[in-house]
């Protein structure tokens, strides 16, 4: 159907009656929907329309929590101005700036980004990565060095390094695994250096969360690639026992260990946050305590409109509001692995399931550090904590995601092939069909003598018309007979007559005349 449409659309236009032309208007203004929308596959455009809803919903509601959880400290702030929508103000603009670089992102081919520009950005990664270490850019905060100073803003460049790096290890396992383009040894060096670079870089600022998030994403995308389970479960090892060595080695990291396992040990000093956010879920009940109605937002909870903002969901709105968070991502995961499923190539399913993994694993880090099952981890919740940095990340990620959808096709099939062949009654050619002189069959218009016929195969036959009919009536068609409704061609249709109710009922009266049609 959607092929007939197209084949109509673009056939020569016919003189019609003035009584046609509105309607023949109505239907070139929806051409532009049916293409954008309705001219799509459902198995693409039905995840694309959810993850886009889902990201605008979950985006607007951070809009909503960032003021409610922030609004008392920028009022009793002087320096903020006193001014409670300070933190909204902040995150509008950041949200504008992500969602210009997404819809930038989701226009252009993946391919751009993740096989021509590709070495060109992760470049440019490893340099903003290392100007944190210069003391002319980078702020010290937490006992971290993550933030690059720009003006009244700062730019954390471990959140974009993330897209980086899902780009570079797609490509690879790529080149590797479907195009065999290179030997083992050389895939690993390539992992080791274009890889490894750039997550010891966020390790040395220290950035620990941020390295447990792309590690892990990188091993789900290792598991779709195809890589052998076993060496999976080696990397997964090697990477726990890091992960244990790494975080006992200093004493921060031992306090947040400890602070997981009894954070009443200290309530005033490391185990402070952990306790005043289970202070917030306990207040928050079934269905909270109402919106903007918070009572940890007034400086007993720090930190409640980033790290700590789902403990503000759960005392406000309880937890069929935190139920509703995590349904909302759920649908979000949906969505992303559907556009991965349906990916034309490697690369593009990689893409998608590794930017849609990072969204829901940093979502798990974040829950599971507030509900004191991990280690708290600093890592905010995307799309609805604060953060600059983080929202562009994100938004830049889902449209690195609509990339991949925009540009999935079905494959071509031998009917496609065929149907490239056909021709327009009036010698207009239809797309890729060849010349409109060659040789086929005609439904319509002057019989071809029986000399002029192709004799054997014929390469392209089929020939369309333009639907519809005319309001006047062609002449009859010799040979017809009076009592049925004769054969007629009327403004592209062809009418074959009488039905086979008619044929059956007769040319009387239809009431039992005993003589049948002959037609």
């Amino acid at each position: 159907m959607a092929q007939a449409s197209t084949y109509r659309s673009s056939a020569a236009p016919r003189p019609r009656p003035s009584s046609r032309r509105s309607g023949r208007g109505r239907s070139s203004g929806r051409s532009s929907v049916e293409k954008t929308i309705l001219g799509v596959p459902e198995r693409f455009m039905k995840p694309r329309l959810i993850l886009i809803a889902v990201v605008v919903i979950l985006t607007c509601f951070g809009f909503l929590m960032v003021y409610s959880a922030s609004s008392i400290t920028s009022l009793t702030s002087e320096k903020l101005g006193n001014d409670p929508a300070y933190y909204l103000k902040r995150q509008l603009i950041f949200a504008a700036l992500g969602t210009a670089f997404a819809v930038f992102i989701a226009s252009r081919d993946y391919h751009l980004w993740g096989k021509r520009l590709v070495r060109f950005i992760w470049f440019l990664t490893i340099g903003l990565l290392l100007l944190i270490f210069l003391p002319i850019a980078g702020t010290d905060a937490y006992g971290a060095t993550r933030w690059i100073a720009i003006g009244p803003f700062t730019l954390q460049p471990s959140e974009f390094a993330k897209i980086t790096v899902i780009l570079v290890a797609a490509d690879l396992a790529e080149r590797y695994y479907d195009e065999q383009a290179m030997v083992f040894q050389d895939f690993v060096k390539n992992l080791a250096v274009f890889v490894g670079i750039p997550l010891v870089l966020i390790l040395l600022q220290p950035d620990k969360g941020s390295t447990l998030i792309i590690a892990a994403t990188l091993i789900v995308m290792a598991y779709l690639a195809g890589m052998d389970r076993r060496w999976i479960l080696v990397v997964l090892a090697v990477g726990v026992v890091g992960v244990l060595v790494l975080s006992l080695k200093d004493d921060y990291s031992r306090a947040r260990i400890v602070t997981m396992l009894d954070p009443w040990s200290d309530p005033t000093g490391s185990g402070y946050q952990l306790i005043q956010g289970f202070y917030a879920f306990g207040s928050g009940g079934l269905f909270g305590v109402g919106l903007g109605m918070s009572k940890q937002k007034y400086s007993y909870l720090p930190m409640a409109y980033n790290d700590f903002i789902f403990a503000v969901v759960g005392e406000e709105l309880g937890l069929a509001g935190t139920l509703g968070v995590l349904a909302a991502f759920g649908v979000l995961a949906w969505a992303g692995f559907r556009i991965a499923r349906y990916a034309p190539d490697m690369c593009g399913r990689l893409i998608a399931a590794g930017c849609t993994s990072l969204i829901v694993i940093q979502l798990l880090v974040n829950v599971c550090g507030v509900l004191g099952i991990t280690p708290l981890s600093g890592k905010p919740v995307p799309f609805v904590s604060y953060g600059g940095s983080t929202i562009m990340s994100c938004l830049m990620l889902v449209g690195m995601i609509v990339s991949v959808s925009n540009h999935s096709t079905l494959p071509e099939t031998v009917h496609d092939r065929s149907r490239q062949s056909w021709q327009f009654a009036d010698g207009e050619e239809a797309r890729g069909s060849a010349p409109s002189g060659s040789p086929g069959i005609s439904l319509v218009g002057t019989p071809t003598p029986r000399s002029a016929r192709p004799r054997g195969d014929v390469g392209s036959g089929l020939r369309m018309v333009d639907g519809g009919s005319r309001s006047s009536r062609q002449p009859r068609a010799r040979g017809s007979r009076d009592g049925g409704r004769t054969s007629r061609y009327d403004g592209g249709r062809i009418d074959l007559g009488p039905s086979a109710a008619e044929r059956l009922r007769g040319r009387g009266s239809g009431r039992g005349d005993g003589r049948r049609g002959r037609n």
